[in-house]
Parts: C-alpha cells; sequence; structure tokens
C-alpha cells in the first residue's frame, strides 16, 4: 500500500466524494422589441419640428462653428458661428463671443461681437449685446443692453443704403 492509498483511507470515505451542488436552470432569452429605431422614436425632426443642438451651460467651445439646425448656447463660445438658414439663440446664462450670420437670432445672454441676420435680431430684456448689427428686422426689449450700431436691410436693391444708426443703451 502506497503512502497515498493510507492518506485516502485515513480521511474517510466522505471526503473521496465529490459534492453535488444545485444548479439553477439556464435563463430563457427575452426578446425585446422597438417599434421604430431609437434614434427615431426621440428626434424631434420625426415629429416635424427642426433639428436643435444645445450646447449645455458647463460647455465652453472655441472655433469655427457651421451648422444646419438651430443652435441653443447656454454655456460658453469663442470663435466664428455659421448658422445662414436656422435660428441662434443665446441663453440667460449664455456667453458668446463671435462674429455671427443667422438667419435669426435671440439673445437672452451676452453677445460680443457683430451679428448678421437675413431675418431677424432680438435682444430680450436679459440680453447684453456689444457689436454691430444688421437684418431687415431688429427689436430690442425695455432692459437690454446694446452698444453698437444698427443697419436695417432692405430687399430693394435700387435703393439708396439706409443710413447707420449708433445707439447706446444701458441699464440704470
Amino acid at each position: 500500500m502506497s503512502w497515498w492509498d493510507k492518506k485516502s483511507q485515513s480521511a474517510g470515505p466522505s471526503s473521496a466524494r465529490p459534492i453535488a451542488l444545485p444548479v439553477a436552470p439556464a435563463p430563457s432569452p427575452v426578446e425585446v422589441r422597438m417599434p421604430e429605431p431609437l434614434h427615431k422614436a426621440l428626434s424631434p425632426a420625426a415629429e416635424g419640428q427642426p433639428a436643435r443642438t444645445i450646447l449645455g451651460p458647463s460647455v465652453t467651445l472655441r472655433g469655427d462653428l457651421a451648422a444646419d439646425e438651430d443652435l441653443t448656447i447656454e454655456g460658453k463660445f469663442d470663435g466664428t458661428l455659421h448658422l445662414p438658414a436656422h435660428c441662434l439663440t443665446v441663453g440667460p446664462q449664455g456667453q458668446v463671443k463671435a462674429d455671427v450670420q443667422t438667419s435669426r437670432a435671440v439673445v437672452q445672454g451676452t453677445v460680443t461681437g457683430n451679428i448678421t441676420a437675413s431675418e431677424r435680431i432680438e435682444i430680450r430684456k436679459t440680453g447684453k449685446v456689444m457689436g454691430d448689427l444688421v437684418a431687415p428686422g431688429i427689436a430690442i426689449e425695455d432692459g437690454a443692453y446694446f452698444k453698437g450700431s444698427i443697419e436695417i436691410v432692405r430687399e430693394d436693391s435700387t435703393a439708396s443704403p439706409p443710413p447707420l444708426i449708433r445707439v447706446e443703451t444701458a441699464d440704470d
């Protein structure tokens, strides 16, 4: 009898048997069906609304930005903005240092730079703009701050160029 055989016998018969553990049945596969792709279900454009990009309050972006959708800036942007057929909205906490070309601009925060719009520029009462405005329609609410010049663009190209108006306003 070898040493190993003696060791097995001294340990007793229960240690030589394997222990059987209960085995759980394998889970059945679960099938999840989406009625349409997720991007279509969540996209505002799918509901007939224009696409919109939002730069949130924690975002700081520098450079040249061009987009084919509406843009809302709640954070900080420094550079140039080119949205020829869309709307730029600068939120109440938004800070933009840029020359802007857009179809429509709504300023509720701060813009330092020139804004050129093919349709309209609106400076709301919480807005602050330091730069020149060029557009067919310009609205500045009571309480807004504006320092710069305004040029109202007319579609009639045969007429003489409109006079340049210099306006300075400040909150008391």
